[in-house]
């Protein structure tokens, strides 16, 4: 949410920044949690703002074709293409940002080093990096420049998250047709105890907006304070449902799954329902009831965040796997045509 800000601000033409690059990482998506991702994503979005900057990429690519960004030396040749650019005289003023590098789960201490040694080397280029305040990431990058803590300044987090609340409120309340007793008790309630968190706001809000404004007032007390909390209510709502059997398999099957699997890839590993030509359309609609804990997203199913995934594993991991991860391994093998 902090760095959606920060690009949205920095893209406004009052900014002065020439170029803006960006890359989110995403531990759950293998395509998007490794250095030489990361590098490739940075790449493409300067060279597609300017593109005289693909002569760096061009003189390489004659060489070695698709494996310059694919094959176990991609990291050495996208590494120097990098510096390359980042170097080019016709670059001007430009901004980095990287976020989540705690979710780089290969080659995060490359990433790291670079960084730094592009820093300090070409001044006319900014880096803008977030992460989980992780002491292997901030040891490597103490050198490299300021560094805030969120928790050190929790005032004015709160702060930002007050404002997005009486955002999504005003939206629930003008959707749903909210009175201003309800209003107020939805806004008293996730100020009281949002504790700084965008994603506990944007979950329970979410909730809010599939139950009728009648029963708004008495359903509050079911999204407590504190996202292991909210998430701990998630799973007994989908242990109570009519189809928790069928959730724990898709919360299985996405959670051990190398990338993120998409709708029509999921009706080859679980049947829905019998006899059912929509099976899409009806994982789609039972997806609606695992509390939350995933997202879609053009047609590919997503964790809703890495916290929801490390709940999952480390709360439920007997119940979202019976028979242990290997079984859960071995029946999707079976699965698959």
């Amino acid at each position: 949410m902090l760095l959606c800000g920060v690009i949205n601000e920095l893209s406004r033409p009052a900014a002065g920044a020439t170029l803006l690059s960006y890359f989110f990482c995403e531990a759950t998506d293998s395509r998007i949690n490794s250095a030489t991702a990361v590098l490739r994503g940075l790449i493409y979005v300067l060279v597609s703002q300017q593109p005289s900057l693909a002569s760096h990429i061009q003189k390489r690519y004659e060489i070695s074709d698709r494996a310059l960004f694919e094959d176990a030396n991609a990291w050495v040749a996208l590494s120097e293409i990098f510096t390359n650019i980042l170097q080019d005289p016709s670059l001007g003023g430009s901004y980095l940002i990287v976020d989540a590098l705690d979710e780089c789960v290969t080659d995060l201490p490359k990433l790291l080093d670079l960084v730094v040694q592009t820093s300090s080397a070409s001044p006319r280029v900014k880096w803008i990096v977030s992460s989980r305040n992780w002491p292997n990431i901030e040891e490597r990058l103490a050198d490299a420049g300021k560094n805030l803590s969120l928790e050190l300044n929790a005032e004015a987090v709160a702060a930002s998250v007050d404002t997005f609340i009486r955002h999504k409120v005003l939206e629930l309340a003008t959707r749903k047709r909210y009175g201003d007793r309800i209003r107020d008790a939805v806004l008293h309630h996730l100020s009281s105890n949002a504790n700084g968190t965008f994603l506990w706001v944007s979950l329970v809000c979410q909730s809010l907006d599939s139950i009728p404004k009648l029963f708004v007032l008495a359903r509050l007390n079911d999204f407590p304070p504190g996202l292991d909390a909210l998430y701990e209510r998630m799973v007994l709502q989908i242990r109570n449902s009519d189809y928790a059997e069928l959730c724990n398999r898709i919360l299985a099957s996405i959670a051990i799954a190398y990338r993120p699997v998409t709708l029509t890839e999921l009706t080859s590993l679980i049947d829905v329902l019998e006899d059912t030509s929509d099976d899409v359309e009806s994982l789609q609609e039972i997806i609606g009831f695992c509390g939350s804990f995933l997202t879609i997203q053009k047609g590919t199913i997503y964790f809703v965040h890495q916290s929801a995934k490390d709940y999952l594993f480390a709360k439920v991991s007997g119940e979202i796997f019976p028979s242990g991860k290997a079984e859960a391994h071995r029946e999707i093998f079976l699965q698959i045509p």
